[in-house]
């Protein structure tokens, strides 16, 4: 893989590591679309899987005292039957599809309240949530706005919001790394991930830009969190919306 290559992808894993710091969910999707461009699909999932894993856990970590532990919990039953319908279909998105998928998932942060208002502090829309956002982040490889959907509602304050979101996403994405990288292996084919090097060099710059964001969102407003996760996801989401269809041949 080339060195420029490489550098624009550690490069963006910095910036993107900050979004999330501020938003929770943005930077995800952003850096998603990043290596998107540069890797093969499965490829993609695995390193995206790596670097947001690091990012979501010191992300939680910073703020650990916010986590919401009883949320997580029930957000986890609802993980499994997500997970087995999924591995039975081994099913992986070509790029056309991951970026349209990606493009159409800011959508749901525009559904009508008075019809969509889930809210994971309850337990029912806390095991759907946990259905939901496994199977986006296996099929479109985030689910940010998804996640949102069950959280940006909610009377929780920013940080409780955030915390509790990067723990939940911290074990969706070991979970996305296990799907697309267990075939990887068995294919005996590593050409088309970053050397070993990369994932050592990734982890000081997230950090970095974890630190940095979650400083930020310190000095934001709960009403301004809100409306600019939802302006911030939206506008990328129809740049992957129009990237999509490209590829797919509809324009």
């Amino acid at each position: 893989m080339p060195l420029q290559t490489l550098t624009v992808l550690l490069i963006a894993a910095l910036i993107t590591a900050g979004i999330s710091g501020i938003f929770g969910m943005a930077g995800g999707m952003i850096f998603m679309g990043v290596l998107a461009t540069y890797l093969g699909v499965a490829e993609a999932m695995v390193v995206h899987g790596a670097v947001q894993g690091v990012s979501n856990s010191y992300r939680g970590w910073l703020i650990r005292d916010n986590i919401r532990w009883d949320i997580i919990g029930r957000i986890a039953l609802g993980v499994i039957p997500a997970l087995a319908l999924l591995a039975f279909a081994a099913y992986v998105p070509s790029k056309g599809v991951l970026f349209l998928a990606l493009g159409l998932l800011p959508g749901l942060l525009w559904l009508p309240y008075d019809k969509f208002s889930f809210d994971a502090q309850k337990p029912a829309h806390a095991i759907l949530c946990g259905f939901v956002i496994t199977g986006l982040n296996l099929v479109a490889g985030v689910a940010g706005p998804a996640f949102d959907m069950f959280f940006v509602r909610t009377d929780m304050p920013r940080h409780e919001i955030v915390a509790t979101k990067a723990i939940t996403m911290f074990g969706s994405h070991m979970m996305k790394i296990v799907y697309f990288g267990i075939p990887i292996l068995i294919a005996s084919d590593l050409s088309g991930l970053p050397p070993l090097w990369f994932f050592l060099a990734v982890i000081p710059l997230i950090m970095i830009g974890t630190f940095a964001g979650t400083r930020i969102l310190k000095r934001m407003s709960d009403v301004g969190f809100r409306k600019y996760t939802k302006w911030l996801v939206s506008v990328v989401g129809l740049i992957y919306l129009w990237r999509g269809a490209g590829l797919l041949g509809w324009i």
